[in-house]
């Protein structure tokens, strides 16, 4: 039995989403010269004037509120004990603006790292810890992971740890650890665990340790006297990748970061080259095209400014557009339009005395319907009544839609206007729909340039090494991929050619009061918040309604033709079972959940225990191939669901596909921190890192080579996942028997799998309660059995492989269940 789509009922609630208005920067001959003062705030012109700060946020809800006025935050955002820390792309003027709405802005070296020094731990209080761990009923100390890895000869230990008591906030319970130093050495080194909470929710106690010897075990005690110890396990494995240990084996294909145009015209190019096992598949719904109407902004920011919009597209007339306000010696003189080719001249009214005597909103009336069809939209400077008298302009004024195309150090070469058709890259030896499909998505958000290098690296390891590397070959014969080389052209157009950090497509949906020329930069839909599953417009956080927010989530669910398209694709080719969603450079991998309500902090529905466990499984080699590069390492505090590592995504594209349509659908924020041994920290990286930078910390070609090798190892997790024909198997444990008194049992499985049971005497199906996890990122619950109780039970596997070849929907005799009696003696 394969896994069926799960179409699931979310809870629905009114977008609460107030406007945050603050300061404006000011247009007019500059669109982008003085602030004044008026409802929304300032866009960034281009690539020179603005930059990263590095910020605090209190928490979720800060977050949410700085991206709902429009701020565009770094992904490379990560959770601190005192709240959130990222960065932000801003000018000068907007730092004060952050500072205003309670936002700390941090200097280089201001931010939170972790203690590298034992510090003895906290205080346990009178009572002293326990002697020993209580039943795991009643444990009020959980030990959630323990992990050690090594990068560039450093070791680490990465503890989760969480407490019942973590909620109390009066006192804080505090935690500490301590850890051996080998097998059979005794525990030492306190030190003390940062506790975390989320939108007012306790998540855990964490903490990342620089240790130089491995431990075999840590201990915890919390401040109320909880202990619990647990055993540490390797994070990430070092053997050398079967994908490259063939020494024929081709890979560093991509010299550079690649435009839309190039990306395109060299995906066609292989399905030319290799048409027996690759070909072009063009989505249905073309974007809205690298386009935009012509405007000008005349006469300043005041009430008698007026912005000007083309009817007609730049590049299509648009440009051609002069407008004129022209002064008359007369009086009483009415207001008039003249129209003369593409100039059009506007014959202001004059008063008695033979003065100007036209109001901005009369003039913008007037342009609206009398030139003739040429301005499409003409009105007072954003929320001005335009009450201001216009003044004579000094000559014709042209209209522009700034695709000059001469942004510094972007790629020579005429970008295509209008429209653009989206190839996908399909390859597979048998495109038939009877192997898993695959889908790589890469640069949803265009100014994320590696994701897209990587991404077509990896499909030219795939043509390149099918007839010479095995395994290769049973990649591309057991597998059916589809690249999406860039899902936004147009945005990645403008990101290469016109400003770095556009982050979102080129459609403008915003009304007049954010319309003009100098929030061009901010205009357009962010397409990972556009998706229908815990979308922001039902209530779920981290989706804006402010049409510039650099996360703005669109006018309605699936607006946007790029967010279409996926859904036709999935939809058309039933066989994709696996996702991966490439963005950079916060150095993540998750899955689902990815957003939550931020009132309580409702998630969406999270994943069975046994979908869990084989993200984790798969996440796990996929790292490993990233690791084996050049010991990168992304830490286990940022691998999981999206909204416990990262923040809340509403209505990003991973939720829709996993819980509509059953597609294991995974995040990827490429880049991110490098471990570096000189100076003994953790680098961060960029969006667009330097190419030929430090093949150590931070390259644009390094990341491109190591994230291409987790892709060819999600493909190699497809291919066994179709090729897996062999049922798990699971067990009690403890199993049947007679118990002289209550006892604690759990399930354990062969493999990741979900189980269905029952514990009174009814045949488990389908519909029967799932084995859950203790708390999310825990492993199983525990049952406490206090009387005989018989438990049964199927596991499926992620394969969808049934135990025993047992079928839950039939009633049939064997009745092949699994079953186990907990007999509970008498007293």
């Amino acid at each position: 039995m394969r896994r069926s789509p799960r179409r699931i009922a979310l809870l629905a609630l009114s977008t609460l989403v107030g406007s945050i208005l603050v300061t404006t920067g000011s247009a007019g001959a500059d669109p982008m010269g003085p602030s004044a003062a008026t409802t929304s705030r300032s866009q960034p012109e281009d690539r020179e004037s603005v930059r990263l700060v590095h910020i605090r946020l209190t928490g979720a809800d800060m977050l949410d509120k700085v991206a709902a006025a429009g701020f565009d935050l770094e992904h490379g955002l990560r959770r601190v004990p005192n709240g959130i820390e990222g960065e932000a792309v801003v000018t000068a003027e907007q730092v004060t603006e952050l500072t205003t709405m309670g936002v700390e802005v941090l200097g280089d070296d201001a931010g939170f790292a972790w203690s590298n020094e034992a510090d003895g731990g906290i205080g346990i209080g009178a009572a002293g810890a326990r002697a020993a761990q209580p039943a795991n009923h009643d444990a009020t100390v959980r030990v959630v992971r323990a992990d050690w890895f090594t990068t560039k000869g450093q070791g680490f230990l990465y503890v989760e740890a969480r407490t019942t008591e973590g909620q109390q906030a009066d006192p804080i319970v505090g935690m500490q650890l301590e850890n051996d130093s080998g097998k059979g050495t005794p525990f030492g080194f306190a030190r003390t665990m940062s506790r975390f909470v989320d939108s007012g929710q306790y998540m855990f106690h964490r903490n990342l340790f620089k240790l130089d010897v491995r431990p075999n075990k840590i201990k915890l005690t919390s401040s109320t006297g909880g202990v619990a110890t647990g055993v540490v396990s390797n994070w990430l494995e070092d053997a050398p990748p079967p994908l490259t240990a063939n020494p024929s084996y081709k890979s560093d294909f991509v010299d550079g970061y690649r435009h839309p145009q190039q990306l395109y015209s060299r995906a066609k190019e292989i399905a030319r080259q290799y048409p027996d096992i690759a070909e072009i598949v063009y989505l249905p719904n073309q974007t809205n095209g690298y386009q935009r109407k012509a405007q000008a902004q005349i006469g300043g920011t005041g009430q008698a400014a007026v912005v000007v919009t083309s009817a007609a597209w730049g590049h299509q007339g648009g440009n051609d557009i002069t407008v004129d306000f022209v002064d008359r010696p007369d009086a009483n003189l009415p207001l008039a339009v003249q129209v003369t080719g593409k100039a059009v001249v506007v014959l202001l009214a004059t008063d008695a005395s033979g003065a100007p005597a036209s109001t901005a909103a009369e003039v913008a009336e007037a342009l609206r319907t009398r030139s003739a069809g040429l301005i499409d939209r003409a009105h007072p400077y954003r929320t001005n009544e335009g009450t201001g008298i216009v003044a004579p302009t000094a000559g014709p004024v042209a209209l522009t839609d700034f695709l000059d195309q001469k942004r510094v150090g972007a790629p020579e070469g005429e970008v295509p206007r209008g429209p653009a058709t989206i190839p996908v890259l399909r390859i597979g030896k048998h495109r038939d729909g009877k192997k898993p499909g695959v889908l790589i998505q890469a640069q949803d958000h265009a100014r994320e340039w590696v994701p897209a290098t990587t991404s077509l690296e990896s499909a030219e390891r795939l043509v390149h090494n099918y007839r010479s590397d095995r395994e290769t070959k049973k990649i591309v014969e057991n597998t059916d991929v589809f690249f999406i080389l860039s899902n936004n052209p147009d945005g990645a157009n403008y990101s290469f050619y016109n400003f770095a950090s556009q982050r979102k497509n080129m459609t403008n949906h915003c009304p007049d009061a954010s319309a003009d020329p100098a929030q061009r930069n901010s205009w357009g839909v962010d397409l990972n918040r556009n998706y229908r599953v815990g979308s922001g417009h039902d209530g779920y956080a981290g989706g804006s309604t402010n049409c510039v927010s650099g996360t703005y989530q669109g006018p309605g669910e699936l607006s946007e033709p790029e967010s279409k398209n996926i859904i036709w694709l999935v939809e058309k080719y039933k066989n994709i079972k696996f996702m991966m969603s490439v963005h950079s450079n916060g150095g993540q991998l998750f899955w689902q959940p990815g957003a939550y309500i931020a009132d309580g902090r409702i998630t969406t529905p999270r994943p069975p225990l046994g979908d869990e466990a084989f993200y984790w499984q798969s996440a796990a080699r996929i790292l490993s191939q990233v690791k084996a590069h050049r010991e990168t390492v992304v830490t286990p505090e940022n691998v999981g669901g999206s909204s416990d590592v990262l923040y809340s995504s509403a209505g990003n594209v991973r939720e829709d596909l996993y819980h509509t349509y059953g597609i294991y659908a995974f995040g990827w924020e490429v880049g991110g921190s490098v471990y570096n041994p000189a100076t003994g920290d953790w680098q961060g990286g960029s969006f667009q890192p330097e190419w030929d930078g430090n093949p150590e910390l931070v390259s644009g070609h390094a990341e491109t080579m190591e994230y291409a090798n987790g892709i060819m190892e999600m493909f190699r997790v497809a291919a066994d996942w179709g090729r897996d024909k062999k049922d798990p198997t699971s067990q009690l444990v403890p199993g049947a028997g007679r118990y002289s008194g209550p006892v604690d049992v759990r399930f354990e499985t062969s493999e990741p799998a979900t189980i269905y049971y029952t514990t009174d005497g009814s045949r488990p199906t389908l519909e029967s309660p799932r084995y859950a996890a203790t708390e999310f990122r825990e492993p199983g619950q525990v049952f406490h059995v206090t009387e005989t109780t018989t438990f049964n039970w199927f596991s499926v596997d992620s394969a969808g492989n049934i135990e025993k070849n047992y079928d839950p929907t039939k009633n049939d005799k064997r009745n092949n269940y699994r079953t186990a009696t907990i007999r509970i003696a008498k007293r």
